[in-house]
């Protein structure tokens, strides 16, 4: 559990996205039940793609097709959790992936999604079946 935490904070540092409070970091053991743990060297990372609106979709998928966004994104490897397109924004990727391979996902963000997009980073952990099992007991008496 120590290293996970370790793991979440290195990833908040680097990624610059947000500071980790004991509060949250307190919350990132295991959920109960058959939910299965990650590997120690896992990281969770959202990543917010925020669509320039300035301009036209068609400008902007251009651009990502000769920075090769399409091609680079996401790495072989890295899994992709979920990946929504939420509208007014762009669109909201999570990733699972070593915290080793942190700073390679940056750059090829940084190398290939940057114009089209502004792009914001937050380590991320799953809490669904934890919220769901407190849900559960709330209701239950």
């Amino acid at each position: 559990m120590r290293s996970i935490r370790l793991a979440l904070m290195v990833t908040a540092w680097l990624a610059g996205a947000c500071a980790l409070t004991p509060a949250a970091m307190a919350q990132t053991a295991p959920p109960p039940g058959n939910a299965a743990p990650t590997a120690d060297n896992a990281v969770l990372l959202t990543v917010f793609f925020k669509h320039d609106q300035s301009r036209p979709l068609s400008e902007l998928n251009a651009q990502l097709d000769k920075q090769g966004f399409r091609k680079a994104f996401p790495p072989a490897g890295v899994e992709v959790v979920s990946w929504y397109v939420v509208m007014g924004i762009g669109q909201v990727a999570t990733l699972r992936l070593p915290a080793s391979r942190l700073r390679e996902v940056n750059r090829i963000i940084e190398d290939t999604a940057w114009g089209p997009y502004r792009t914001e980073f937050y380590p991320t952990y799953d809490y669904k079946a934890v919220g769901m099992a407190e849900h559960e007991k709330a209701t239950a008496n």
